[in-house]
């Protein structure tokens, strides 16, 4: 659903201004793009690491799956994850709302984002950046690690077990996340934790569709 929503926010307006090459956007409507795709953007993040955790327990701990991961725990398990999720983008929204933009109105970008948007201001945005990329890391690095660290017990695990064909049916089972996992958090680290005022638009660009439009 999450990865779902992350397309549904860009790419119905991508299109429309594509067919209508009229490009342009409300600045209610931007904020409004900047809240859902922040929000299914993170979601994403905290879920990627929660099905990381539920392979760990599946690989690692079998006999504890059933108690570990119940029916309750996993929709608890989703309701934090969403709930962090839109309390993170909110954030940056409201940091937005106050933002003074007296120079283009043109985003160089399909979609509204905050560096783009940042960039347009001429507010003060350095207390804004610094938020940007201390919690932007936070919120990152955290779930990121947790994945790591799972896989590398399951790693660990799936080495010790004798049968070649057991191996890689373990393994198999995690490929296609690990794949999601490279794409997403590859392109997302490298642009979300470093200051606007760093990024090559061409570069920004390409690596926004890998996690908009590729990776769902």
């Amino acid at each position: 659903f999450a990865d779902l929503g992350l397309s549904s926010t860009i790419v119905p307006q991508m299109l429309q201004n594509m067919l209508s090459r009229t490009n342009s956007i409300s600045f209610s409507g931007c904020l409004t793009q900047v809240y859902f795709f922040g929000s299914f953007c993170a979601a994403d993040n905290f879920l990627l690491a929660s099905m990381a955790y539920d392979r760990y327990v599946a690989i690692c701990c079998p006999l504890h799956y059933a108690t570990t991961m119940s029916y309750r725990f996993c929709i608890q398990l989703a309701a934090a994850s969403w709930l962090l999720a839109c309390a993170h983008s909110l954030l940056y929204v409201l940091s937005m709302c106050n933002f003074k933009f007296c120079a283009s109105r043109e985003i160089p970008h399909f979609f509204c984002d905050l560096h783009p948007l940042l960039k347009l201001s001429c507010s003060d945005i350095s207390s804004v950046e610094m938020l940007l990329v201390s919690e932007g890391t936070a919120i990152l690095l955290g779930p990121f690690l947790l994945i790591i660290l799972s896989y590398l017990f399951i790693v660990f695990k799936v080495l010790k077990i004798p049968s070649g064909l057991s191996k890689y049916k373990a393994f198999s089972t995690c490929i296609s996340h690990l794949t999601t996992v490279a794409l997403f958090y590859g392109t997302l680290l490298g642009i979300y934790i470093r200051p606007s005022s760093t990024y090559a638009e061409s570069k920004f660009k390409i690596a926004s569709i890998l996690y908009t439009v590729v990776t769902p």
